[in-house]
């Protein structure tokens, strides 16, 4: 007869049959877990905003962990001895969320994600980023600030595969009971609370407060809150929609109405979250917003022709500008000529018979920037304008979409330089006696350089084409929100007419009645009548004329 010894049923690979395996070891889970979420502080157990990690990757506020350590000087997850000089400040990057993302790869962090720091950079990183392009590659610099750094520099903020380091229950401070309020918010709690007025309880309150001045700090109001909705900057699909989402599920997706203008295109941010797994998912193909710049430079948009004057030592010249063609290089010639950025420029240039040209603060011709800092594109594509005049003014250039500050102004017909150089303005003052003078002046014979100087003493822009356009554009949506007041309030006086379309007269002083209706009287018989009704009224009835006897009647008397 087989049986069972002592040390088979008591060990730990006993088995029963409705246990099983391991029976007397102890296969029950940890209920006390409880994990801190890798963006909240270990101390104050709430989202930090100043992050300051230990050697093993402990993250703290800064403000309170410095209170911490000026009171007790040791780590409260630990209990060791701790120092602010051992405090590494941590560089966390956001999303236009307020996500935090790796900086590389801008793949968001979450409490799965394995993180890990620099440490004598503090950059915050993914560990997968370091592994594949630090590590595997060989390259030991940060890949943010290009600082150098060895294998020991590597702090593991969050490792999903070692969550025991992120239990609340393991924490020295939680496990001994020691508050760690600061004295701030010691007061501003205590100030909540009126004593006063719980009669009987702050004896109780009083009494707890001299037994046991150091309570156990309650668990961060956020741990047990549901995830922060997503804010108003970013609004969730419609529920109706066919790509909605739940609420749980933050849906980043841009507003549907927008006061400012859009363009015909898309972000493109669905299409770049659909192919890339590091970009924060979107849902929605929202239009992409234009600048007011960007707005106003379209081809075609602005028609309001612009005036400026140039004022040389030689005379002045008076310039109209060609906004509906040319937007780029008018806004570009207007801002600077408006910042002085032509006040003291020479003309480097003078070929007689053929251009004028200017506008390089350096004077050698090789200079010159845009408003914009760099070249911008050319513009003639779409213009029916063409140097077939004397006195056209162009955008000069390196070759394709290299304009600048340069322009040049001709002195003939030049069907050579059509559909390469943009025109964006002409002389409309001064050809005869200032451009004349100017094209008499001596030059150099290698390079065309004037002999005697012609400076543009000052620019001078006397209507801006964009400011008019938009002042236009806020007196027409002044003249359409006045309107639409109107057509809210029923109308002007001579529009008001009844559902049947007749006119309603309404005395100078009188008021229409807003009780009963606005086409009844208030008891004078004349308030708010219709002109046709009164004038049916006024009329007689028409009788009826009496059906001559005769015949056999109504056979009444029968």
């Amino acid at each position: 007869m087989a049986s069972i010894t002592h040390s088979e049923w008591s060990s730990d690979a006993a088995y029963s049959a409705s246990a099983g395996a391991g029976v007397s070891s102890s296969n029950k889970p940890d209920i006390t877990f409880r994990r801190l979420p890798f963006n909240f502080c270990a101390v104050s157990l709430q989202p930090f905003t100043t992050p300051v990690c230990t050697a093993d990757g402990t993250i703290f506020d800064l403000d309170n962990i410095l209170s911490w350590l000026h009171k007790h000087g040791t780590n409260p997850v630990t209990g060791k001895p701790l120092s602010v000089n051992e405090l590494i400040t941590l560089h966390f990057v956001k999303n236009e969320q307020g996500e935090y993302t790796d900086p590389v790869t801008f793949k968001v962090f979450t409490n799965n994600s394995h993180i890990v720091a620099i440490k004598n950079t503090g950059n915050v990183f993914s560990h997968d980023t370091v592994e594949r392009l630090n590590v595997k590659a060989k390259v030991w610099t940060d890949l943010v600030s290009d600082e150098g750094f060895g294998w020991k520099d590597i702090v593991t903020l969050q490792d999903p595969h070692n969550v025991d380091s992120r239990n609340l229950a393991g924490f020295k401070y939680i496990q001994d009971g020691v508050s760690t309020l600061t004295p701030e918010q010691q007061r501003e709690r205590g100030a909540s609370v009126n004593k006063s007025a719980l009669g009987n309880a702050a004896k109780v309150l009083k009494s707890e407060g001299e037994s046991s001045p150091s309570l156990k700090p309650e668990v961060g109001k956020y741990l047990s809150r549901p995830p922060p909705k997503p804010s108003s900057g970013s609004s969730t699909l419609n529920k109706s929609s066919s790509n909605s989402t739940s609420e749980a599920e933050p849906a980043h997706t841009s507003k549907s109405l927008s006061t400012k203008p859009t363009a015909l295109h898309t972000t493109g941010r669905a299409a770049a979250s659909l192919t890339s797994t590091g970009l924060t998912p979107y849902t929605s193909n929202a239009l992409a917003e234009l600048s007011q710049e960007e707005y106003l430079l379209k081809p075609k948009r602005v028609k309001q022709k612009g005036y400026a004057t140039i004022k040389t030592n030689h005379g002045n010249l008076t310039l109209e500008l060609y906004t509906e063609y040319a937007p780029k290089a008018v806004w570009n010639f207007v801002k600077l000529a408006k910042n002085g950025y032509y006040t003291g420029v020479m003309f480097h240039r003078n070929i007689r018979n053929f251009m004028l040209q200017g506008g390089d603060p350096t004077g050698s011709g090789r200079g010159g920037s845009s408003i914009w800092g760099k070249p911008f594109a050319d513009e003639w594509a779409q213009s029916p304008l063409s140097h077939d005049a004397r006195g056209i003014l162009s955008m000069a250039n390196k070759g394709k979409d290299t304009n600048t500050s340069q322009f040049f102004i001709t002195y003939r017909q030049c069907p050579h330089l059509n559909r390469k150089h943009t025109i964006f303005g002409r002389v409309v003052a001064g050809l005869d006696t200032s451009l004349c003078s100017i094209e008499d002046v001596e030059v150099s014979d290698p390079d065309k350089r004037p002999l005697e100087d012609i400076t543009m003493e000052e620019v001078n822009v006397f209507v801006d084409p964009f400011e008019e356009y938009l002042k236009e554009l806020g007196e027409k949506e002044r003249d359409e929100r006045a309107k639409e007041e109107v057509r809210k309030a029923g109308g002007t006086e001579d529009e008001r007419v009844t559902w049947t379309g007749k006119r309603i007269r309404t005395g100078d002083n009188e008021v229409e009645a807003a009780n009963v209706g606005k086409y009844l009287g208030n008891g004078d018989g004349r308030k708010g009548e219709v002109l046709e009704e009164w004038k049916e009224a006024l009329q007689e009835p028409i009788k009826k004329k009496a059906r001559g006897g005769g015949g056999f009647g109504n056979f009444d008397s029968w």
